[in-house]
This record gives C-alpha cells, structure tokens and sequence, in this order.
C-alpha cells in the first residue's frame, strides 16, 4: 500500500517538490494537496505581467486542473488546513475534513504585509500577493484614477507600473533614500528612478506613512513630515510574512519562520517544510530558485535517493523591472576589505558594478546592460581567483573571447531562476528527448517560461549541446507542441492524409514523445478532429478545458456563472420572470447584465447548475466556449430613427445560424444600424455596418489584451449576403486558425490580403458556407444534451464530509 504524502499548500514551491517527488517515483505516494485558494497551482512572478496587461491569468497557469487529475493527486481546494493533530498524524481543514499522513509537507508560503497604521483595514487597500489581490487592482482601475504604492522594491515597482499600464496616476512612497536597497546601490538605483520617472511614474522618497484616510473607502496618506497624498488605491508592497501559526500551533520550533535542517525536516521527523515558510540556519529565502532548490533536496530525501541536503542558497537576482533591465547578486556595498570596479556608460545608461575581496568576486551589480550576469555569478558561486583576469571589459579573460562561454557553465548552475532550472537539466532534456528548439526546452524544462529573461542563455546551450545538428533558423519553427515537432498545419494535413480519428491514434502514428499528449495538444488535438471530422468524431469533454467541461465559467469561488442565450440581447417577460424565481430559489448572489447584453446568474452552486438550466428552459449562450459567443447590436431602424437597416434583425440572424459551432478561440459579433457604431463593431471578430445601399462587412477586430481594429471586408447589399459571408468567414478561421488562436492574430499570420482573396471567390464562398453549415448538423444545444446525459450530470454532484 503507498504512503500517505500530504502537503500543505498548493503553490509554486510545494507544487515543485511534488513534481520532483513524481518525477523520480510516481507511485510511491498517495498524495493529497490542501490549498485555499480556488485555482490550481499557478506562478505568482506573473501576476505583475497580468496587472500589466501582458499576459492573462489563464496563462500564467503551471499545473491545470487536469494535471492533478492525471496524476492522481486529491486536491482540496478553497479548504484552509487548520490544524495539525501530530499524535494522530492527522490534518484537519476549515471545512471538517480529516487527511491522515505519514509524512507531511508544509509548503504555506508567506502572506502580504500590511503596515498596521490607522486606516490599513479601510476598502481600497490591498496586498500584492495573490489572484484576487491583481483582480481587485484590474477592476479599481477601471473605476478610479489615482494609486499610491507603499514599497519601492521589486514587487512595489511592478505593481506600480501594471497600474500605470492600467491608465492610473501612480506614486511610489519609500522610507529610505533610494529603491531596491536589497538589490542596488545608491548609483544603479538612481539611474532606475531616472528612467521610471521618465515613464511617468512618481516618487515620494524617504517618506513614513503615518495613516490611511477615508471615509469607508481609502482617500489618502498622511505622512510623518505631515506632507499628504490623495489615492483611491493603496498597495502594499513592503514585504512577506512566513505563515507559521499552523505549524507553530502544532508545536513545532518556529523562529522567523518554520525551522528545518538539511533535509528541510522540522523538528517533526515526519513533517517537512520549504519555500517562503521556511526557514532554514536563520535564513527564510524569498525568490523562487532557492525555494526550489529545497524541493529538490526534499524529492531527493523522500524518494530514498542520496542527497547532500540543502546547504543555502547564494542569491541572484535578474529582472526586468518596468522594462529595465538589472542583474544583482552577493553583496552590493563595499567596505574597508572589499574594492569595488565600477563601469558607468552614462550614453547608453550602463552601470556595472563588481566587489571583489582577497582576488574573488563576492558581489555584483548590473543595470541598462545585464548581458555578463550570468558569467559574473558564476565566478561568484564558485570562488574564481579572477587575478588572471582583466578589469578592462568588466573581467573577461586577457586576450580572450568576451562571448557568453556556455561549456564553463557547471551543470547545477541556475540557469532560469524564476523557475528554479539548472543547465544540467536544460541539457539533460535536450539529448534525452532530442529538443533542438527554445519552445521545446521552455515546454519540457520549464526555463523561460515566466520572465524569458533567460532566452539567449538557453538559446547558447542548445547551440553548444547540439554543435553542428544546431540549427538557429528553426528556433522559429517550432511544433505545436512539445511533444512534437509537428506544426499545426503538418498535423492538421496528416490526419486529413493518413485518415486519422482519434487524438491516441493521431499522437501514436505521428510519433508524439507522449502517447497521453499533454495539457496544450489534448484539447488542440480534439478541437482538430472535430472541425475535420464532424459527423464520425465524438468530442472527447475530458480534453476540454474545465469550463467547456462543465458547461459553465467557474467564479473565482467555485461556484458557475449561468447565461442563458438571447439573441440579440432581446428576452421576452416569461423568460424575465422564470430567471427570477430560479434565481430566488437558488439564493443565486448576482444578477447581472453581462456586457454581452444579456442576463448572466453568477454564484451557482456546482450541485445546482443541471437543476438551474432545467428550470430555465433556455438554450446556453456559451459564454464559455470557444465558439461565437454573441452578436452585439443595436435597435436599428426598428425604433432609432437614425437606422438605416434592422440591425437588431441581421444580428438575431447572425447569432441564431453561427451558434454551437466551435472555434479555435472564443468570437464576438457585431451589426451596428448606421456608421455611428453604437454597438462597437470595428473591434469584433467580425463586424457589421449598416448603410443606405447596403452592409459595410469588416474582419479580424477584437477586444483582447492588445485591440486590433478591423479590416474591411467588402459591402454587399441584402441579409443573406451577409450571412453567407460571415459563415464562410468564420469555416475559414476554424480550418487555418491555431487552436488558442484569435482572428486578430491570425489575420496577421495569414495576411489581410489572403482573406479578402478568399471570400471575395464565389466558388471559395460557397464552399466554405456548406462546410459550415453541414459541420453545424453535428451540434447539439449543450445544456439539453448535459441534461440528458446522467454520466454528465455526475460530474456536477458534490460529496460533503
């Protein structure tokens, strides 16, 4: 029987060790996971990428809800551990539940910091830690302008420029004279003020907040000079907290955080701890790659593999703080035995900075031109006597090549600090899955999959690990995933040649590395077959995404939001007064128009969602899917008596014969009644403008991250016109789209031009149109057929403790 492994925690460095501990012996334990947050493990270093509107937090997920599923691994989420009862060797959580261990795990991570000054509790004030702590800043911005950022670190600066992304005025408050102290000198900090203040950010130094002010919401900072500042947002970025009241209250040693020992054991032997709650020789580490280090040391330990244990970690830090670059490692102030060499390019905003005591290196700082960081550290890691080396061009060899020297690099050398990998690993996963691209290594290593500041040092090993095989002009071609090489076109043409049917058979006979596929090509691979073959495919729900699963988006609490279809925005008073009793009867929490004009139920309990749709008696509006998800329109010449054409109609029409067919990604239309664009158009996935003559068409617009306007298509002058080009438009998308894929991008891969050559083909139309609507033959509406599969409704079944 296998051993009962029970961690605490569901974040980035327990999730590592599991991985690690999975990695050596995957059937060794029975593992179960206890994390109170209700999302699966994901990256934290990106939620500053996400507040800054460059990536999204579906994106920064590291382990999806599938990987615990496959794994076998019990997660408890949205359950907070309460208690450890050591006698028993028992866990027990906020909500009842009982978990029995052999050995156990604390991996609780650390908390914000909250100054405890007058007003701290007041609404508007917020941590910078978590999901919910970016999504409180996202929507604060959308409704106010002015923030204020206690913290001039790392953390505090990203935050403030993801709010300055956001369209807010941002100051930056900071108790001592210059930022970053941990990590810069006064020189280098001055010169990352200069370019953040010429972004527009603004400073408040050598400034201690006294209080917060406001009347039920936060209005302002008083400071202890008696200077203030007016905000509708304060965040806090002035450290962590380690949480250790659990293991304190089960009676284990805690100084700042939980004691361990080389082998990360507590004074439990069979309790463990590491990342952030950890404190290991009166040090707590808060960066990634030391907290992952431990995991490793612990995988190593609890596999019965030989281990050295955990002997600290030197730290390093390389960041792109609000797009500038700097390096910092080992110490950053000289003293009476510690010279320092110092390099400032005042032209291009360089500054280097290396200490150096008894001939070695024991600190360095970079800022503008971080290039040499890797190479620097190195030296430090390893004590180099460097009195062979030239000071000239910032310690490269007398005489020898300045170049990034990989093969000099040991193989435990960190190589990805935000994810904790060495170049032994990164090469390892090179020859033993025969990986020649970046896209390749970052999949299976995970080393630049977060901050990518690391590229061109994995980009060097390939090129030194494959020699001559190395070809530098494939780096852009890589597959669609890695477990292939394949392109998306080459697998797409494969299985329509070699008349492949199932995703197993398809990932079998095109030689995957996995015949289970992973989390990218399951659902691309299902989506594929699916749009080529539509009458014999069945669509495999266990490859989708757990939305599509389930029919439904999941809320941030694990409840579903519910929204039923109205075309058009349009209801009738039946349909108003059966949402309310359902909604009255399932003490739904929101009712609310969505900004796709219709009425959504959010806060439905899982269990209740197959009763609330039968209830309804209203088809799905498929605000979950990747397909058309509604057609925006305004009265038109029905009621505004600057109509020209019934839009309110075509965009009824429009919704009513594209709706169910899936997309590589999710598609919003539009049909606005005259040129004053009411219903917002010229940024959909396909958009209409109605005219005196006719029908403006235009293609490729969205409202993403990043929005595109649309590019005209062409005007026609009936209905039906519109609707066979929108069809044909829209097969397509779904036959060269990427899955993942929205048109505006695509429309930039494909070409502006080739669109238009090909909807502007009668014989291409045509086509097109009659795929789509005999692929639309093999849907069914989702909700009724959920309904009537029992299978399917198990999965809404919830088992109380």
């Amino acid at each position: 029987m296998s051993r009962r492994l029970v961690m605490i925690g569901n974040g980035m460095a327990g999730a590592r060790c599991i991985e690690e501990i999975l990695r050596r012996e995957h059937d060794r334990y029975e593992i179960t996971m206890i994390g109170d947050e209700p999302y699966p493990n994901y990256n934290r270093i990106m939620l500053s990428p996400v507040l800054q509107g460059k990536t999204t937090f579906e994106e920064i997920t590291i382990n999806d809800w599938d990987w615990y599923q496959s794994n076998n691994i019990h997660l408890l989420s949205k359950e907070r551990a309460v208690e450890i009862n050591r006698a028993s060797k028992e866990v027990r959580t906020d909500r009842g539940t009982v978990v029995p261990y052999d050995e156990l795990i604390i991996a609780t991570g650390s908390s914000a910091f909250i100054l405890p000054v007058p007003g701290h509790d007041l609404e508007g004030v917020v941590g910078f830690r978590t999901i919910e702590d970016t999504k409180m800043m996202l929507e604060t911005a959308k409704q106010y302008k002015k923030a204020v950022v206690i913290g001039g670190g790392l953390l505090g600066l990203e935050a403030a420029r993801g709010l300055m992304n956001q369209g807010m005025e941002v100051h930056v408050v900071h108790l001592l004279p210059h930022l970053m102290e941990m990590q810069l000198d006064a020189a280098a900090a001055k010169l990352l003020q200069q370019d953040l203040e010429a972004q527009g950010m603004k400073f408040l130094m050598e400034k201690k907040t006294t209080e917060i002010y406001g009347d039920g919401r936060v209005q302002g900072l008083r400071f202890e000079d008696g200077m203030n500042v007016e905000c509708d947002l304060v965040v806090m970025a002035v450290g962590i907290r380690p949480n250790v009241a659990l293991a304190r209250d089960a009676g284990l040693a805690v100084g700042r955080a939980i004691q361990v020992n080389d082998l990360m054991q507590t004074t439990d032997p069979s309790i463990y701890a590491v990342g952030e709650c950890a404190e290991h020789h009166g040090i707590a580490y808060g960066l990634v790659a030391p907290l992952y280090e431990q995991g490793i040391v612990l995988a190593d330990h609890l596999t019965g593999r030989p281990t050295e244990g955990y002997a600290g970690s030197v730290l390093s830090t390389q960041l792109k703080v609000a797009g500038c670059d700097l390096f910092s490692g080992g110490e950053i102030h000289a003293d009476a035995d510690t010279k320092a060499i110092v390099v400032q390019d005042e032209v291009a905003g360089s500054y280097k900075k290396i200490l150096v005591r008894e001939n070695r290196i024991v600190g360095v700082v970079l800022y503008g031109d971080v290039s040499d960081g890797t190479r620097l550290f190195s030296l430090l890691k390893k004590g180099t006597d460097i009195q062979e080396y030239t000071s000239a061009s910032v310690l490269h060899k007398a005489g020898g090549d300045s170049g990034l020297d990989v093969a000099s690099i040991s193989a435990d050398e960190t190589i990805c600090g935000c994810n904790g990998v060495t170049k032994g690993r990164i090469v390892g996963a090179i020859l033993e899955n025969g990986l020649t691209t970046f896209d390749e290594v970052k999949a299976v290593t995970k080393a630049g999959g977060s901050c990518g500041k690391c590229r061109g040092m994995v980009e060097a090993i390939l090129a030194h690990t494959l020699g001559d095989k190395f070809d530098a002009s494939a780096q852009k071609a890589a597959g669609m995933c890695a477990c292939t090489k394949l392109t998306r076109d080459e697998v797409v043409a494969a299985i329509r040649e070699k008349g492949l049917q199932s995703p197993r058979e398809t990932r079998i006979v095109l030689g995957f590395a996995s015949e289970e596929g992973c989390s990218k090509c399951r659902p691309a691979l299902n989506y594929y077959l699916r749009m080529l073959h539509p009458e014999t495919y069945a669509d495999d729900k266990a490859s989708r995404y757990v939305n599509e699963r389930m029919e439904g988006n999941m809320q941030k609490d694990g409840t579903f939001s519910v929204i039923p279809r109205m075309y058009g925005g349009t209801t009738t008073p039946e349909d108003l007064i059966r949402i309310g009793e359902v909604a009255k009867k399932y003490n739904v929490p929101l009712v609310k128009i969505t900004g796709a004009s219709r009425i959504g139920l959010y806060g439905v309990q899982k269990e209740d969602v197959p009763n609330v749709w039968e209830e309804l008696e209203m088809r799905s509006g498929y605000a979950y899917s990747k397909s058309l998800r509604n057609v925006k329109s305004c009265v038109g010449s029905r009621f505004c008596r600057f109509g020209t054409q019934d839009s309110l109609g075509l965009g009824i029409r429009l919704e009513q014969e594209i709706e169910m067919v899936d997309t590589p990604h999710k598609m919003k239309m539009g049909v606005t009644g005259c040129p004053r664009n009411c219903a917002e158009v010229l940024t959909k996935d396909f958009g209409v403008v109605c005219v005196e003559n006719g029908y403006q068409l235009y293609f490729g617009g969205n409202g993403g991250t990043e929005v595109r306007e649309c590019d005209s298509l062409t005007t026609v002058a009936t209905e039906d016109e519109v609707i066979l080009l929108a069809k044909a438009y829209v097969q397509l998308y779904r036959e060269t789209g990427i899955y993942g894929e929205r048109t505006a991008p695509w429309v930039k891969r494909m070409g502006t031009d080739w669109v238009r050559q090909m909807l502007g083909n009668e014989q291409e139309i045509a086509g097109l149109a009659n795929r789509f609507e005999h692929a639309k033959t093999t849907y069914r509406e989702a909700w009724s057929a959920a309904l009537e599969d029992e299978e399917r409704r198990r999965m809404y079944t919830v088992e109380r403790p």
